[in-house]
Order: C-alpha cells, then sequence, then structure tokens
C-alpha cells in the first residue's frame, strides 16, 4: 500500500470503526427500550445505520479496499435483521463489521509505521 492509500486507508477505517461501535451501542440500547417506544427507536436506528453505510461506501468508492466492502455487507445484514428486530443478531453483523475496518487501518497502519509516519 502506498503511503497516500494508507493516510487515506487510516482515517476512513477509524471514522468507520468508531460509527460501527455507536451503531452497535445502539442497537443492543434499542433492546432495553419500553415496548412502545421501541418502533420509533427501530427507525431512527436504521437511518443511523444507513448513515453508516454510505460513509463506508464513501470509504469504498475511494479506496476500493475489501474490507470496506465486507464491512458494507455486514452493515447490510444488520439493517436487514435491525428492520426485523433481531437486534442480538444485528449487533453481532455489526461487531463483524468493526472487525472488517480494523483490519484495514491495521494495514494501513503497517505501511504508515514502516515509513516511521507513526
Amino acid at each position: 500500500m502506498d503511503l497516500k492509500t494508507a493516510v487515506r486507508v487510516y482515517q476512513f477505517a477509524e471514522r468507520a470503526k468508531s460509527e460501527l461501535i455507536v451503531g452497535s451501542h445502539l442497537t443492543t440500547a434499542l433492546i432495553q427500550f419500553p415496548l412502545q417506544e421501541k418502533p420509533g427507536g427501530k427507525r431512527m436506528l436504521v437511518m443511523v445505520l444507513e448513515s453508516i453505510r454510505s460513509e463506508l461506501e464513501f470509504a469504498y468508492g475511494g479506496t476500493e479496499l475489501g474490507e470496506f466492502k465486507k464491512a458494507i455487507d455486514h452493515l447490510n445484514e444488520a439493517i436487514a435483521l435491525t428492520e426485523s428486530m433481531e437486534l442480538g443478531a444485528a449487533s453481532e453483523r455489526l461487531s463483524r463489521g468493526v472487525s472488517a475496518v480494523t483490519t484495514a487501518a491495521q494495514a494501513a497502519w503497517d505501511t504508515l509505521k514502516e515509513h516511521e509516519l507513526i
């Protein structure tokens, strides 16, 4: 990976990781919502997850890195599971997305470290 790509990948991956973790926390929180609040919470959560997907698509488009595509696929599954209110499984898919972008970040980190930039 060249340096310019490494910088972009690292930035995209760290941001995506943070967003996916927030999405996972929100998914877990929705489990505890009172029954009457769950429909509104679900709608809002799906909107948040779709926003995260847009960010991941931008990252994938800018880098063409397979790990970002994997994260998008996991997020698509999480969105479908959230819409079905299978929140435990949705949270698990989000965790898989975190793992995918963490792998991307590590590869970029290694390149940046190799060139003594970090």
